[in-house]
């Protein structure tokens, strides 16, 4: 598999000349009065949400650049790679499979390359739907609290959160992710030890902050009378020795090829299938198995992600914009900035190419966001009037799930208002009341927000990413920029204990003392 790096493709200085001498200055109201057609010709359908992305900076011609900077990068090859189990992960030196996750049980063709790995992803997804199953018929159980960090916590927790109308009346769910004490200790004084269910998610059960809170959460248990940890701790881990050590019998394991921003799919996702069932759960890998064969099949003109990302690759490396604000119309949604945040920035967050060649280039934008309407009255006047052109994806939905009268058609409103506004602005000669429109924004719509919809729209995320890292040349599967934090905090930690400063730099020496 041959990957050329973006800057080093023969169309990269095209695309810098088609910048200078027209991106620039284009205008989107100009260009909608120019082109009848144009809502068309930038919108369209792919599983489970409709795309409208006619309101961005771009024309067809720099579009068709695009989509051939992204052959001679070598992508298709590279998602090929991707799709048969190579081994793209090149710095771990491992395959990348979270689409295996929502795949069928059984292969289509009956050439399935990965048949040893798909029969272990049924088996425990199997075993890990049974055990939700049975939670679910516990009335006992009142209380499901999921004790992770990162991706084995943000990704569940939006879900969940999102799914909010499929969950099952009766059942609770926390979710306890920094290991700053106030965080459980809000959550465990609304709980009973007898109805509470702890979920520790941790592949390696050694993630410190996870830990902690586990072993708090373990003593608070016993403290208050609780009786039996088998019954009232489930781990998701491949440590089984180490739960088993921890008082935990009931274990859900996951495979190395897993990271953990994409490891919703995997027994991550307990907590999911605890609060929408078998079904719903069954639904959500559905939905995104819809989309990853889109993606796997789409010709590149018609491929939902890879458009997304090629927009990408034009802010963030001609226009140079270095940021993208989220605006999810639904309060289900709340959560889904900062799941993309993860997602997007720890995934493409890299300054070296897969070779650890220096880039000469900017990758991952900021990602950042709040639910409309509340966004529009915190930070979208700086999206409007601001110094910075920030582009803006709006997410919205249909149909509601709530008979309350007038809500959804303001909601609805609004969100066309804000998309309208950015783009055609308004004049002021006095200045305060200028807007300068020619704002860029994408608008993706789902009917309804169900497992299915949301399962998708996940996995657009997730190739979308893949596609602007493969063409910025880096491994978005690694991430080694956590690890150096978590080494010294260790140091430190020993030293908050003992007040030894040798060897620290004068301000962390400093603040140390300072703080014992």
């Amino acid at each position: 598999m041959e990957r050329i790096r973006c800057d080093r493709a023969a169309t990269w200085r095209g695309l810098q000349n088609l910048f200078t001498n027209a991106g620039q200055t284009f205008d989107l109201r100009r260009a909608f009065a120019d082109d009848e057609g144009r809502f068309e010709a930038f919108s369209q359908s792919a599983p489970h949400i409709f795309a409208d992305l006619s309101k961005n900076l771009i024309d067809r011609a720099t579009q068709q650049l695009l989509f051939t900077l992204a052959r001679q990068c070598g992508l298709e090859q590279h998602r090929a790679a991707m799709f048969s189990g190579a081994a793209v992960n090149n710095t771990e030196q491992r395959a990348v499979l979270h689409w295996l996750l929502r795949s069928p049980a059984s292969s289509a063709d009956g050439s399935d390359t990965l048949a040893g790995e798909r029969a272990q992803v049924h088996t425990v997804l199997g075993a890990m739907l049974a055990y939700a199953q049975s939670v679910r018929a516990d009335d006992a159980i009142t209380d499901i609290v999921n004790i992770g960090i990162g991706g084995s916590d943000l990704g569940p927790q939006m879900a969940v959160l999102a799914l909010d109308a499929f969950v099952l009346p009766g059942k609770r769910f926390h979710f306890v992710s920094n290991v700053d004490g106030h965080e459980l200790a809000a959550v465990l004084q609304r709980l009973r030890p007898e109805s509470t269910l702890f979920l520790i998610a941790s592949k390696t059960f050694t993630t410190i902050e996870t830990m902690t809170n586990a072993g708090s959460a373990r003593d608070w248990f016993l403290r208050e009378g609780g009786s039996d940890v088998g019954r009232h701790f489930a781990a998701l881990t491949t440590n089984v020795a180490a739960a088993k050590a921890f008082g935990i019998h009931t274990t859900f394991g996951f495979w190395d090829w897993v990271g953990g921003r994409y490891s919703v799919w995997s027994a991550i996702g307990l907590p999911l299938a605890i609060a929408i069932g078998e079904q719903g759960f069954r639904e959500f890998l559905a939905g995104a198995h819809d989309m990853d064969e889109h993606f796997r099949s789409a010709p590149l003109e018609l491929n939902l992600p890879v458009r997304l990302a090629l927009l990408d690759i034009w802010y963030r490396n001609f226009h140079h914009f270095t940021s993208r604000s989220i605006a999810p119309y639904h309060s289900a949604l709340r959560r889904l900035p900062a799941y993309l945040q993860q997602l997007e920035m720890e995934s493409n967050g890299k300054r070296v190419d897969a070779q650890g060649q220096a880039l000469r280039f900017a990758t991952a934008p900021v990602l950042w966001g709040e639910p409309g309407t509340n966004g529009q009255h915190a930070f979208f006047q700086m999206l409007h009037q601001g110094s910075d052109v920030v582009p803006v994806e709006f997410v919205a939905v249909t149909k509601p799930r709530h008979a309350l009268p007038g809500h959804h058609e303001l909601l609805l409103a609004n969100v066309l208002a804000q998309a309208q506004a950015l783009m055609v602005g308004q004049r002021d000669s006095g200045g305060h009341k200028n807007f300068p429109g020619n704002r860029p924004s994408t608008f993706l719509l789902l009917d309804e927000l169900t497992p299915t919809t949301l399962g998708a729209l996940i996995a657009l995320q997730e190739h979308r990413v893949f596609v602007s890292g493969s063409l910025w040349g880096i491994n978005s599967f690694d991430q080694w920029g956590v690890e150096l934090g978590k080494v010294l905090a260790k140091d430190l930690q020993a030293r908050l204990q003992t007040g030894d400063v040798s060897g620290l730099d004068g301000s962390t020496a400093g603040l140390l003392q300072r703080l014992r």
